[in-house]
């Protein structure tokens, strides 16, 4: 680790973090409540045609921002496309309140739309404030997912509780103030942003070569996680049932969030004050994941009060796994990265998490069958993929320690 000198965090990077945090409230908050809007007695869907409008809806949006990052990278600017999509966003859930199956269509669409414009753009021109500052990034980013974390849990929160008691409509209205009120802090952020990058000191092929590993290492943790996490996903409802606890189900469900909000600040701070490679942060990140799915083959398949401390535990290593991870897809893009590009690179970065997941998705039904073979092979490829991470931040070393040898001479 380095010391990080005369390098800060500023008050656009507060601007683009609310932004995203009531973004991503409006967002869950109302992909929560369209669910039961389908479902209730005002459309009467039954539940797999509203989940296969969902799937469709969730597929829609990934394309959706290949076109955003297309237009704000190559047309109209970052900036213009978040203002642009967040209007659009609130206007889709607004059209939501008009209670009808063409109201739920043309507002779902301009969400898509919407979303496709914001979201890519605003990851973009975050990114692109620490050209000049690149060994904050990771810390940038780990701030921007903790805002991320905190919109949808309270989205969900505020906009499901207030959606069920006084109405869809009001659920669905306080969703679209929440995303214009994300336009403020994006209108009052001055574009400071610098072209300074590490591109004429880092080589083409080398670039090209972190970033292909990033995509690569990105898909497999979410699929591999996504695996493994099968056996623990009846855990909090089992664990609410054998400490007979006043504590609701709902929060014992939450308890990752609460987790992951220390071991955020945390990171933040110590990645503010001190910098490391990102790929030695996605290696700590993987360890960290096996060691997390090692330790739920210590709980039985009915759990008893004991085994809560292995639990949580195990839950404490993957908040830990997931920080080291999730905020560095961004960091590392905008570190090699051309920036006249990056929106697109940023929309693109999903397309081999889906091609693995289609690939995984084969098998799916073997790993829901026996959750136990899912974690063992969770924890095999994490090691497996640690092992790698380890090679490879040791060779990228020798280079450094070769010129360091050169000078010295």
């Amino acid at each position: 680790m380095n010391r990080i000198l005369n390098q800060k965090h500023n008050k656009e990077t507060f601007y683009y973090c609310l932004s995203r945090m009531l973004e991503r409230a409006s967002f869950y908050g109302f992909r929560l409540l369209v669910i039961l809007y389908m479902t209730g007695e005002v459309l009467e869907m039954d539940r797999s045609q509203a989940l296969t409008i969902i799937g469709w809806f969730a597929g829609s949006i990934m394309f959706s921002q290949i076109i955003g990052a297309l237009i704000g990278d190559l047309v109209i600017g970052n900036k213009k496309s978040i203002l642009i999509g967040a209007i659009i966003q609130a206007l889709g859930a607004f059209s939501l309140c008009i209670y009808s199956t063409n109201g739920l269509y043309i507002g779902l669409f301009l969400i898509t739309l919407g979303n496709g414009l914001y979201t890519p753009n605003i990851i973009s021109n975050f990114g692109k404030l620490y050209l000049s500052k690149t060994k904050l990034l990771d810390a940038a980013f780990t701030i921007f997912h903790l805002a991320i974390n905190l919109g949808s849990f309270f989205g969900i929160l505020l906009i499901g509780y207030l959606g069920e008691n006084y109405g869809y409509n009001v659920g669905f209205i306080i969703s679209g103030i929440f995303m214009l009120f994300s336009f403020i802090p994006i209108l009052l952020s001055k574009e400071n942003i610098t072209h300074a990058t590490l591109r004429k000191e880092v080589p083409l092929k080398k670039r090209i070569l972190h970033i292909s590993i990033l995509f690569i290492m990105i898909a497999l943790f979410w699929n591999i996680y996504q695996i493994s996490n099968i056996r623990s996903l009846y855990l909090p409802t089992d664990f609410h049932e054998v400490l007979s606890s006043d504590i609701l189900k709902s929060i014992w469900h939450s308890i990752n969030s609460f987790i992951i909000l220390p071991i955020s600040i945390i990171a933040i701070i110590l990645w503010t004050k001190f910098y490391s490679s990102p790929f030695f942060k996605l290696m700590i990140g993987f360890i960290f994941g096996a060691l997390s799915f090692g330790l739920l083959f210590l709980i039985p398949e009915i759990p008893t009060e004991q085994h809560l401390s292995i639990y949580l535990f195990s839950l404490l290593l993957l908040g830990i796994s997931e920080i080291h991870i999730s905020p560095l897809t961004n960091s590392i893009l905008t570190k090699y990265s051309n920036p006249k590009y990056l929106a697109i690179l940023v929309s693109l970065a999903f397309l081999p998490t889906r091609l693995i997941s289609f690939g995984f998705g084969l098998f799916n039904g073997i790993f829901y069958e026996n959750s136990a073979l899912g974690l063992k092979f969770g924890v095999i490829a994490m090691t497996v993929i640690s092992l790698g991470l380890i090679g490879f931040v040791l060779w990228n070393k020798k280079p450094i320690q070769n010129t360091m040898d050169k000078k010295q001479k």
